[in-house]
């Protein structure tokens, strides 16, 4: 039997933020593809909110919360999280991949906003720097830091990004420094 896929292109947008932050694909047993998104512990209603998601993104399929010493591993295993994210199991890393925001999601505000406050729960920081309210964002993906600088300011934000580089890595680290409580608040980012 097929088993389902929400319709929800938010909720997919979503998802999409939630694995290219803090997620990966692997196949451990060859049968089938398992998202893994790691939360830290301390936001308990934040990963139970994303496994709510992967549940409703995925409604035939069990999710898993697995706890760790300091953090919780939602999970789910569908042979369909490839398409739906746009990048392979057995690929290599998502550096190796080029993974970024797909242009569909690029190309709609509201779906913008979904997949960089996915971006923004599991990778992403918000923080005072001298009395100022900054978002950050750091990636070691030139294609990812690129598509979340488009889709920052495609929903009308000026961010900058800062490009740090060693002898062996490169970091992006995108911020917003200015309508930052506007931002947050656009996006609906929340760590709880």
């Amino acid at each position: 039997m097929e088993k389902r896929v929400s319709n929800d292109k938010k909720l997919h947008a979503y998802i999409i933020g939630l694995a290219l932050g803090d997620g990966n694909l692997s196949n451990p047993n060859g049968r089938a593809v398992r998202l893994r998104i790691t939360c830290d512990k301390k936001y308990k209603e934040l990963y139970r909110y994303i496994s709510d998601c992967l549940k409703k993104l995925l409604p035939d399929n069990s999710v898993f919360l697995i706890d760790r010493p300091t953090y919780v591993d939602v999970t789910c295993h569908s042979n369909k999280l490839e398409g739906l994210l746009g990048w392979k199991a057995k690929g290599g890393s998502k550096f190796k991949q080029n993974v970024r925001i797909p242009d569909w999601v690029l190309r709609n505000k509201s779906y913008s906003k979904e997949c960089l406050r996915g971006i923004i729960q599991t990778d992403g920081s918000i923080y005072r720097d001298r009395g100022y309210l900054m978002v950050n964002i750091v990636s070691n993906i030139p294609s990812l830091a690129n598509t979340i600088m488009s889709a920052i300011t495609n929903i009308g934000y000026k961010p900058n990004m800062q490009i740090h580089q060693d002898p062996k890595t490169v970091k992006y680290t995108i911020r917003i420094s200015k309508n930052t409580d506007r931002f947050i608040e656009d996006i609906g980012v929340w760590k709880k």
